[in-house]
């Protein structure tokens, strides 16, 4: 298994990217993990964690996209880029999935015009792993495409569906819409469409679809699936992030307030950390782009050691997964007639 680590994306490339790499390398010997980006100074940040087990590659890539590059174009305009390189390297085969921090507009239009969609598929969409009270849910789309037709969102239903089973290892995933209601007759009309649709998937035993779900159910495990167009799946996903910071600082300003709840805190702590942990993104890593013929995963853009370390982890039971078998298998369910 090869994975390719663009190592120059993120703000804490490349000595933070290639810490993380050189940890996933080292805990899986099995694992061959190719850095892309400024051969100088990727060298020097493997030289500053210890140096690299043999496992670990370099391929040089003399340019970087920064947030001050046009996400559409910049891909094309710097050839010689890390993204550019390792998708390339991607496509052709050289390595089975690739993990990258940097700009997130570029990595998707780099993605489809380089690794390109499985055919049929309309649009890739964003699907983190987001934490609920039933254990954790897919949350496709949260970002890449605002505005859906029906047909974008039955497909979401399915690619998250296939992502649910076959990577996190979940029989017969719930699938949700997201949206203001649970009756069918709530939201606007596109809700109402897709609703239609996915009921019809879903009485063919194609889909295992629930029904419309608001955000507050959805979080408190009512599916494994939630399926939204980018605009509310992105709201969602930052008034949990926001949710999660809030409550961080709330619980640790009560439990410093006197000397009875630090006792109190000591008693919780093993409890407080692990829920914690739960909220923490660099936990789950980074976001599978689903759709592409080839797993590709964003990783936040402050990504650390660790959420590098878990991205490569995630990349690895995605490539493990294959859903774009399942997806080439079933992508005639997966159209609407317009």
């Amino acid at each position: 298994m090869k994975i390719i680590v663009d190592a120059m994306g993120g703000d804490n490339a490349p000595l933070e990217i290639v810490r993380g790499a050189l940890n996933a390398a080292r805990a899986r010997r099995d694992l061959e993990i190719i850095l892309v980006g400024r051969e100088a100074e990727v060298q020097s940040s493997v030289s500053q964690c210890g140096g690299a087990p043999d496992n670990v590659s370099v391929v040089s890539a003399t340019e970087v996209i920064d947030m001050h590059d046009d996400p559409a174009t910049a891909f094309k305009v710097k050839k010689d880029s890390s993204i550019t390189v390792g998708l390339t390297m991607l496509k052709n085969g050289e390595g089975n999935a690739f993990v990258s921090a940097g700009s997130t507009g570029a990595l998707l239009s780099a993605g489809t015009l380089l690794v390109k969609r499985v055919r049929g598929i309309r649009r890739a969409a964003m699907a983190p792993v987001i934490p609920t009270a039933g254990g954790h849910a897919v949350l496709i789309d949260c970002g890449a495409n605002a505005e859906c037709t029906v047909e974008y969102l039955m497909q979401f239903a399915y690619l998250g569906s296939f992502y649910a089973t076959r990577v996190l290892g979940l029989k017969s995933p719930r699938v949700g819409l997201l949206n203001i209601g649970a009756e069918d007759t709530k939201g606007d009309q596109l809700r109402r469409d897709t609703y239609a649709a996915l009921k019809e998937a879903g009485g063919a035993g194609h889909l295992n679809f629930i029904g419309n779900i608001e955000a507050k159910d959805a979080i408190k495990g009512g599916c494994d699936v939630i399926v939204a167009d980018g605009f509310s799946g992105n709201v969602m996903l930052k008034t949990i992030e926001g949710v999660g910071s809030f409550l961080g600082r709330e619980l640790k300003g009560l439990f410093l307030k006197s000397l009875k709840t630090k006792v109190a805190a000591l008693l919780v702590k093993d409890g407080l950390a692990a829920f914690k942990d739960r909220l923490n993104p660099d936990t789950i890593g980074g976001t599978p782009f689903l759709g592409l013929t080839k797993p590709v995963i964003k990783a936040h853009g402050s990504s650390g050691a660790l959420a590098i370390e878990n991205a490569i982890a995630q990349a690895v039971a995605a490539a493990e997964g294959n859903i774009s078998a399942d997806i080439e298998a079933n992508i005639e369910r997966m159209k609407v007639e317009r």
